[in-house]
């Protein structure tokens, strides 16, 4: 076999949210005033993350390419979750010594959520109807929403408001707590939520 890996459409969406994400990333580097499209690309991978399970469940795959998909769709994660997200904050000008090792915790903590759920999954076989910890993908709806405040308070209120959030959703990455997985309606809800933003990102703001 010339080339490694499993290559069909069930992880389509998922290499998309990474492109997405990548190009995000390049925004905050290259392009002025960015931080609108950057929040997009954010909202736009969690979009992806939310529907690559539910279109890879209707294809036909056999189980060394679900394990594929499962260790593939984690690694996405990390990009679209963990280090958009930082490249984000930098780009904000959360950039304090405190603010790094904040940026550490977070990645530490998103990382180990990521490493653990896939454990569980592993040694489950049975479907997962609630998360252990916050999921890292809920960056995509969490900071796109706060950053909102940037435009009612004070700056320096700001940011000390949003790095308090960081801090706190990585702690509740790692937290034993239970979380519904989002199933039925909330696929609406969550969709409707995130062409608001989008709109408000790229039309309104």
């Amino acid at each position: 076999m010339i080339i490694i890996g499993k290559w069909n459409k069930s992880v389509i969406l998922t290499y998309i949210g990474l492109l997405i994400s990548i190009f995000g990333i390049y925004t905050c580097f290259y392009i002025g005033n960015s931080i609108n499209i950057a929040m997009s690309c954010l909202i736009i991978a969690g979009i992806c993350d939310l529907f690559d399970g539910m279109i890879a469940r209707k294809c036909k795959r056999n189980e060394e390419e679900k394990n594929f998909g499962i260790q593939l769709d984690s690694l996405v994660d990390v990009i679209n979750f963990i280090v958009l997200p930082i490249t984000i904050f930098l780009k904000i000008g959360l950039n304090s010594w405190y603010n790094i090792i904040i940026f550490g915790i977070f990645a530490i903590c998103g990382i180990a959520r990521l490493a653990y759920f896939n454990i569980m999954i592993k040694d489950n076989s049975s479907p997962v109807k609630y998360y252990s910890g916050l999921p890292v993908t809920y960056a995509a709806m969490i900071f796109p929403i706060l950053y909102l405040l940037r435009y009612i308070i004070n700056l320096d209120i700001f940011k000390n408001i949003y790095t308090s959030v960081i801090l706190v959703v990585a702690i509740l990455n790692i937290l034993n707590i239970k979380i519904a997985k989002p199933k039925g309606i909330a696929y609406i809800l969550f969709s409707l939520l995130a062409i608001v933003m989008l709109i408000l990102y790229l039309g309104v703001l």
